[in-house]
């Protein structure tokens, strides 16, 4: 069945691609291994060069490949161009900071000076989803490339432009053929792709069930695995906090689809929270995401509007109240009205679960251990935002939030600067920062004898 990149935003086909065949599957993974070995012998300087490389690139041409981010996902242009300004930072930190992060660190030991040396672990398979196309690719694939791994990518059957465009910026950037390469194959082949004995590890960005049923394969096999699954992320509001700042950052947050869709606000200003964010996520402009102006746009897929829609039908069904949207607009495209929910019960599964889209559910909390309660009250810890001036209520929520990052009146945004990643069933493992770079890395021991 071949591959269809369609417009979200008209329903639109906008290119067809076959599935490689077995034979040229077959060949792709030769072609990573080889590569695997020519980036194991390449100079780091040789690989920093071609990070430097990529990112002019990625300046050069940002436009052009934020155009297909925004005709393949339907995120707004304007997001995308910041997307692809994200992932040119990126090639530049570790093109400076590789040479640093990678040095062999000296050890004292009985036996004499001895050191630890970072090796590569080979051939990296990365499963994607389709959100941010270009960024959750290259904020991992930046650091293990220049860390000396070579990568299969199997991107979402959605992006398949997007997946041929980041294969061949690698090899324009000066990697080799087969460093980074986009595997058109259904999710039926990635178990397969995973139980070569040429491929060393798995990195999945993703869906929970994509990210459990690659990680019990790669358990099995024995094989090195980093998950980076959704989150049900808490936004915290105390009475202290700056409530004009934090409102805008929770709309700012919701026409994003981020993942920050439970907001927890302190009871004694809650009414003015609630009335002020109506305002703001009814001043949100949905249309045409390649319009500047437009603050939401389509979701990437027909089946993830239909799951969102499902979900606030539960809340609903579940005691929960529509403060404003809660429909799927009506046309060709995949279009869902920004929403907010208030009311719904705790105890109701959409109060835990993730939701992918432009929905945010209110909590009235009745003091700080309540509304930690309230945020952690989920099976996901993927990050936080945290609102209060308060320098003690802030020292407990840092302590008590069960997130793999969390923000101080602020929201949690990529850098490559400091490390990422989940807790719980957010998954494990780290992109971005020292952390990142390591993650794909064998630590060698050496011992000096005298």
């Amino acid at each position: 069945m071949p591959l269809q990149s369609i417009n979200p935003a008209t329903g639109e086909v906008l290119r067809t691609f076959s599935m490689l065949s077995d034979d040229a599957l077959r060949l792709r993974i030769g072609q990573a291994a080889e590569a695997a070995a020519v980036q194991r012998a390449l100079p780091l300087e040789h690989r920093t060069l071609y990070l430097r490389k990529l990112a002019a690139l990625l300046d050069e041409e940002g436009d052009n490949l934020a155009r297909t981010v925004t005709l393949e996902t339907g995120k707004p242009l304007r997001s995308a161009r910041a997307e692809i300004a994200l992932c040119a930072d990126a090639a530049r930190f570790y093109a400076e900071q590789a040479p640093r992060m990678l040095a062999p660190e000296l050890l004292q030991s009985e036996n004499g000076q001895s050191y630890v040396q970072w090796s590569p672990m080979g051939v990296v398979l990365a499963v994607m989803s389709w959100e941010s196309p270009i960024w959750h690719v290259l904020r991992f694939a930046i650091p293990a490339l220049v860390g000396g791994n070579a990568i299969l990518l199997k991107h979402a059957a959605s992006v398949p432009q997007c997946a041929m465009q980041l294969e061949a910026l690698i090899r324009r950037a000066g990697f080799g053929r087969g460093t980074l390469s986009a595997l058109l194959i259904d999710s039926g082949t990635v178990e397969r792709v995973l139980g070569e004995e040429r491929v060393a590890a798995v990195t999945v960005t993703g869906s929970e069930s994509t990210g459990r049923a690659v990680a019990a394969q790669a358990g099995w096999l024995l094989k090195k695995s980093a998950l980076h699954l959704p989150g049900s992320d808490p936004m915290v509001v105390m009475p202290s906090a700056d409530l004009e700042a934090a409102v805008a950052t929770a709309a700012r947050a919701l026409a994003s689809g981020s993942q920050t869709t439970r907001l927890v606000v302190s009871s004694s200003i809650f009414n003015d929270f609630q009335h002020r964010l109506v305002s703001a996520v009814e001043a949100l402009k949905v249309g045409d995401p390649l319009k500047d102006g437009t603050d939401v746009g389509p979701l990437g897929t027909a089946e993830a509007v239909n799951i969102l829609a499902e979900q606030v039908a539960a809340a609903v069904t579940s005691g929960g109240r529509i403060v404003t949207g809660g429909t799927r607009l009506i046309g060709s495209g995949n279009f869902f009205e920004p929403t907010i929910l208030s009311d719904v019960p705790r105890t109701a599964p959409v109060a835990r679960d993730a939701l992918a889209g432009p929905v945010a559910l209110l909590f009235r909390a009745n003091d700080l251990a309540d509304a930690m309660a309230i945020a952690n009250d989920t099976p996901f810890g993927r990050s936080a935002s945290l609102w209060t001036k308060e320098p003690s209520e802030q020292q407990q929520l840092i302590a008590g939030i069960e997130a793999g990052s969390v923000a101080l009146n602020g929201l949690q945004v990529d850098t490559a600067r400091a490390p990422v990643g989940g807790t719980k069933r957010s998954g494990y493992g780290r992109e971005l920062g020292a952390a990142g770079l390591r993650e794909f890395m064998i630590a060698k021991t050496v011992l000096i004898g005298q």
